[in-house]
């Protein structure tokens, strides 16, 4: 309950509404699919990129942006939700599809999405609050684990056909 009213207190850690964030994920993709991927590569001067993946229910492939986090040659993706008390929707998609395509200010790179291990994500976390400050207060706004995906160039698709 807030102090002035019957009405209970909002958790500073829930999540936005799911139609909310579903119409702020699909008009940012529009927009920078619209300028040719050169408007909306940052939010709030922070850089974001472009997140191409299959639907874990429907099998569908959609974008997303996601804050970008650059590491080695590839990128890290926080499951963060904004500290609300559980993962995002696209959490599970990459648990089931881990094949992505991470497109970052017009390059695109093909990767491969793994959960960071609880030994990693000491060495993570600071990499990920350098490029997005937000994270750390995420963090403390939540009892869950925030999932980190560890995202890395895939290995060449080989060939079918036999070399002679």
């Amino acid at each position: 309950m807030t102090a002035n009213s019957d009405t209970p207190a909002k958790s500073p850690g829930s999540a936005p509404p799911r139609w909310a964030v579903k119409a702020m994920t699909r008009t940012h993709v529009f927009l920078n699919r619209l300028s040719g991927g050169r408007w909306f590569n940052s939010l709030q001067g922070d850089d974001v990129c472009f997140v191409t993946m299959k639907g874990a229910k429907s099998g569908r492939t959609l974008t997303i942006p996601l804050m970008y986090v650059p590491h080695r040659d590839g990128v890290l993706l926080v499951a963060s939700l904004g500290g609300a008390p559980t993962n995002p929707a696209w959490y599970h998609n990459l648990v089931k599809h881990p094949e992505i395509s991470v497109t970052h200010r017009g390059r695109r790179m093909e990767l491969r999405a793994r959960l960071a291990t609880a030994a990693e994500k000491p060495e993570l976390w600071p990499i990920c609050d350098r490029h997005y400050a937000p994270y750390a207060d995420y963090r403390k706004r939540t009892t869950r684990e925030i999932p980190i995906f560890v995202c890395e160039p895939r290995p060449p698709a080989r060939s079918s056909g036999s070399a002679r």
